[in-house]
């Protein structure tokens, strides 16, 4: 991280790196108090720490669903409402939750992540109503599965049997693309790649059809 922060910090701007563990209030209260010292207010916030398990739910436990919401949900809430008030200050402030087409389409074997991410859809649906009235845009992000060894590495279960194909799936840097080309032009729902545009396309008007469609996909992963 601090690698990174130097190597940005060659072109004309200023970049700090600031370790932190977004699910604990005293490292959130940190990290906006040190963007406070250095910078007195803040134009935007970008929401996208992540964690997953991979598996059915019925061999899952409540630890696990309890940490997936915890860092996909309450700590991006959490970051929201004490960033408020720098964000106020802000020119054109922005907030951009970084959720996932499971936000807006569940999918066997990620229960746990699928309900962080309706969650945090619903949310900052909610938030771009009431953030409103302070000028503060609320925008979501929507990818598919993202190329990212820290993510397949650090699952919090790995024991479905649905292919993962990782190998196949979205470069962060079109992640990164589709972020700033979101707040450049305003965009409050962003569906990133051909395979979340797709899927969410489909279900918007076929929802029994992905219905019947996933289900037969599981029947076949797991014959009696």
């Amino acid at each position: 991280m601090q690698a990174i922060a130097e190597r940005l910090s060659r072109a004309p701007s200023q970049v700090i790196a600031v370790a932190a563990d977004v699910t604990v209030a005293g490292d959130r209260e940190r990290l906006l108090d040190e963007a406070r010292r250095r910078w007195g207010s803040l134009d935007l916030l970008v929401n996208n720490a992540g964690v997953a398990s991979f598996g059915h739910f019925d061999s899952s436990s409540e630890d696990i669903l309890r940490r997936v919401m915890e860092v996909n949900f309450f700590a991006p809430a959490e970051m929201m409402r004490s960033a408020l008030p720098m964000l106020m200050k802000g020119r054109q402030p922005t907030i951009v939750n970084v959720a996932s087409l499971c936000g807006r389409r569940g999918l066997p074997g990620w229960s746990e992540h699928c309900a962080s991410k309706f969650a945090l859809v619903g949310l900052s649906e909610a938030l771009r109503g009431e953030f409103a009235r302070f000028d503060v845009n609320v925008l979501m992000v929507l990818p598919g599965l993202v190329k990212s060894e820290d993510l397949g590495r650090h699952l919090l279960r790995n024991e479905g049997r649905m292919p993962q194909l990782f190998e196949k799936a979205q470069p962060p840097e079109e992640i990164a693309d589709a972020i700033i080309q979101a707040v450049e032009r305003n965009r409050r729902e962003t569906h990133v790649g051909r395979q979340a545009r797709w899927l969410l396309r489909v279900n918007r008007w076929a929802p029994r059809f992905v219905d019947r469609l996933l289900a037969r996909k599981v029947r076949k992963l797991y014959p009696e």
